[in-house]
């Protein structure tokens, strides 16, 4: 029996990234974690300890801010350009994948009019975006994470097998709560990232608020289904909805009534429900999301 290395990829995670942008007296901020991760040639290290052929972790994240010194842009771009040149640095780097988080800012309101310079870190999700770059051609994931939607009502979930075990009682209204874990798989190299992105997230949003739900998965599938019939661009998105449960909380004990009115929050345990909706024709994935 014979031991040898398997794949494997080291790089930089979460590197920290501000950049402000002082266009006249209005200042723009962007707030970034970048991850940078490379493959290739690197067996030598693994197995001898030979690091000729390692680009530093620190080279890296010097890298990412030596990049933004030029602008950021769209992070789509903004992790292309560090991509193509991180997998052309050096003849053992055969792929490399960048990752990019956007943590969203919102300009206050000072005196009744937008501040210049003052800024209220926003709670309407992050955008994402996903590069990976070999060399000759790239695949770019987008998305968006933490987007937490509500639905007060227009949401039932009957009719499902009852055996020893369920106790839980069948509703023809609920709250409909969750989490959106959202990524898109692009199947082109450029675009107007921004447009499709804000597209994507409003039509996604749009889905959400308009389908009669009879479960958190026929939900999913609607937003899916309207991302694609939207942005021609995307050819596959998967989503990852933990479901919120709302429970209705009996106040007989008090000598109350609840007509629908006091919920229960629970946080854990929680439904996860993931899937993934995507075009017939889409081409393959490749490393996209690997």
């Amino acid at each position: 029996m014979a031991i040898v290395l398997g794949d494997n990829r080291y790089g930089k995670a979460e590197n920290r990234l501000v950049r402000v942008d002082r266009d006249g007296d209005e200042h723009r901020i962007t707030d970034l974690t970048v991850s940078v991760s490379l493959s290739g040639d690197m067996s030598d290290t693994h197995l001898t300890g030979a690091n000729d052929k390692v680009l530093a972790t620190d080279t890296q994240k010097n890298t990412v801010f030596a990049f933004a010194r030029d602008g950021i842009g769209e992070i789509e771009d903004f992790a292309l350009r560090l991509a193509r040149h991180f997998v052309s640095a050096q003849g053992s780097i055969h792929a490399a994948r960048v990752g990019i988080v956007a943590h969203p800012w919102e300009r206050l309101q000072v005196g009744g009019r937008p501040a210049h310079h003052s800024f209220a870190r926003s709670g309407a999700g992050t955008r994402t975006t996903r590069v990976t770059c070999d060399g000759e051609r790239a695949w770019v994931l987008g998305g968006v994470e933490d987007l937490t939607v509500l639905n007060s009502t227009g949401s039932e979930f009957w009719g499902f097998p009852r055996d020893e075990y369920t106790t839980l009682v069948e509703v023809k209204d609920r709250i409909l709560a969750t989490a959106v874990s959202a990524t898109w798989r692009y199947s082109v190299e450029e675009a107007d990232w921004a447009n499709a992105h804000e597209t994507a997230l409003a039509t996604l949003l749009d889905a959400f608020g308009g389908t009669h739900s009879q479960s958190l998965q026929q939900t999913l599938y609607a937003m899916g289904q309207a991302v694609l019939e939207a942005v021609p661009e995307i050819a596959e998105i998967r989503f990852a909805l933990p479901n919120k449960h709302h429970f209705l909380v009996d106040l007989e004990p008090f000598g109350l009534d609840n007509p629908g009115e006091v919920f229960y929050a629970a946080d854990r345990p929680y439904g996860l429900i993931e899937g993934t909706v995507l075009r017939d024709d889409a081409p393959p994935a490749g490393p996209a999301w690997s």
